[in-house]
């Protein structure tokens, strides 16, 4: 190796070091845990009383663990109906790789007493409301209208905007510009994949139209306490494309956590799209990319990031925030207008909120309807699993691929999701925006499930982004090539690793 060489690398080195060696942040959550003691936080599989509080000595028990994190504390807690937690202790983990769970930090969460938490209930509800109107009818259906109405008179609503209003074009979609541009769902879950020889559509499984779960009150009570429930039906014979929300959400409820982005992946290898100028090899005259720069590196790569991102949102979740899954609010929210109990810290634009009638007069209860059947799962909302790892995998093609490159002969699903049909819209479908999206897609399709708030999405997929960048910029430093990656963040920066 060239003494150059090598006086570069153990500069990097030396750099990588260094940032080790910065203490950690601070970790500061919103108070609520201490203001509103047993009812803002999360407790689902916990023994709750006949309203669906935690009991205060359970709650304190699972508190102790996770302040010692010792093994034998986490085995002291009384979960109820043979409930489990999923996996705590993964927060405590170290990387060797990329930045250790507990470096990244997420802001405060939104506070259940604050009409941002009421405005992201009420957008929920919506969801739950039109889970089956398709995303290509958004323009001309009434039920999209009427949310989109009510959606713009809050008053702390965080989402995409024309001139200050929710509309059709721009309702339940991100933030990122890709996000805004043409068809509500990402090319990259639409078009064929080819794996190796195969060729696979992406058709789906799908579920029962207007059949939603946990609307009356006794059930949705015994899942809090983790009653075990029957799986959901599914029809595995008549399969479709993604076409609604219901769709999404089933995609998302059993999919592989980096499925997508694998997905996306292979989708880009197929089509032939240009690599990131920073790639090497994109210079070379006699060479090619392969387990460094090159088709195996980038399968590995984007699959790697994902464990890494659990980890991280794993110490957000249940070191740091623990909120409550939002079918536990909806359970207050409940108690609240049935007159069970008192809950007057609630903000009233939930309380007083359409979405809220409509769903107790299709459904006689406040609850928010889920898609499934056994409801959220058995960890805390913030930060989302699903949005943190669409963050770190997304950033690492964005990374490696020319995000401006426009992706040829845009598709859309038909009505019944039974076939794809060209997209008419006149938009540039870019790499770049369409990778932004397809993380919005499966971000949002949690929430559209019911498990997950819109600030849930937002801020995981940028403690993601922040796992994605670390891990490119350490194979940057330990790798022999002189290489780098380009790539836009999801607030619209341009950064070069």
């Amino acid at each position: 190796m060239s003494e150059r060489r090598t006086d570069a690398r153990l500069s990097r080195l030396a750099a990588a070091e260094a940032l080790d060696r910065q203490p950690w942040p601070e970790h500061a959550n919103n108070g609520e845990e201490g203001d509103y003691p047993y009812v803002a936080n999360y407790s689902k599989g916990l023994p709750h009383d006949k309203v669906g509080e935690v009991q205060p000595e359970a709650y304190n028990t699972m508190l102790r663990a996770l302040a010692t994190g010792r093994s034998e504390d986490f085995e002291r807690i009384p979960l109820d109906q043979g409930a489990r937690f999923t996996n705590p202790q993964s927060g405590l983990a170290f990387d060797l790789e990329g930045p250790d769970p507990q470096s990244l930090v997420m802001p405060p969460v939104p506070r259940i007493d604050s009409a941002r938490n009421s405005a992201e209930m009420v957008e929920l509800y919506w969801m739950a409301l039109t889970r089956d109107v398709p995303f290509t009818e958004y323009d001309t259906n009434p039920l999209i209208a009427q949310a989109a109405e009510e959606l713009s008179r809050l008053t702390d609503y965080r989402a995409p905007k024309v001139g200050g209003r929710v509309t059709p074009a721009t309702i339940f979609r991100g933030h990122a510009r890709g996000d805004l541009r043409g068809p509500y769902l990402s090319q990259f879950l639409l078009r064929d994949i080819q794996y190796g020889t195969l060729r696979i559509p992406q058709l789906h499984d799908t579920v029962r139209p207007d059949c939603d779960f946990l609307t009356d009150f006794k059930e949705w009570r015994a899942v809090q306490e983790g009653a075990v429930v029957p799986g959901i039906e599914r029809d595995h014979v008549t399969r479709r494309y993604l076409r609604n929300a219901r769709d999404l959400g089933n995609y998302v409820h059993f999919d592989a956590l980096y499925e997508a982005y694998l997905n996306a992946a292979l989708i880009l290898l197929d089509l032939g799209a240009p690599v990131d100028t920073g790639n090497p090899y994109e210079h070379s005259a006699n060479q090619i990319g392969f387990g460094t720069y090159g088709g195996p590196h980038l399968l590995s790569l984007v699959t790697e990031v994902a464990t890494r991102a659990l980890k991280a949102v794993w110490f957000q979740k249940w070191y740091v925030h623990r909120r409550l899954r939002p079918e536990a609010f909806g359970g207050r929210v409940h108690a609240h207008l049935s007159g069970l109990r008192d809950y007057d810290m609630i903000d009233r634009e939930v309380l007083d909120s359409a979405a809220v009638k409509l769903t107790h007069e299709k459904h006689g209860s406040y609850l928010l309807p889920q898609a499934f059947p056994e409801g959220s799962p058995t960890h805390p909302s913030y930060g989302s699993g699903h949005a943190t790892v669409a963050g770190a995998c997304v950033t690492v093609l964005k990374a490696w691929f020319d995000e401006s490159w426009v992706l040829p002969k845009p598709v859309v699903p038909n009505a019944d999701g039974t076939a794809l049909v060209h997209y008419q819209g006149g938009e540039a479908l870019t790499v770049g925006g369409e990778l932004d999206k397809v993380a919005a897609n499966i971000a949002t399709g949690r929430n559209m499930a019911g498990v997950h708030w819109r600030s849930d999405f937002t801020e995981s997929v940028r403690l993601g982004e922040a796992v994605g960048i670390g891990v490119l910029r350490d194979h940057v430093r330990v790798n022999h090539e002189d290489a780098s990656f380009g790539l836009t963040r999801f607030d619209g920066r341009r950064v070069t690793i």
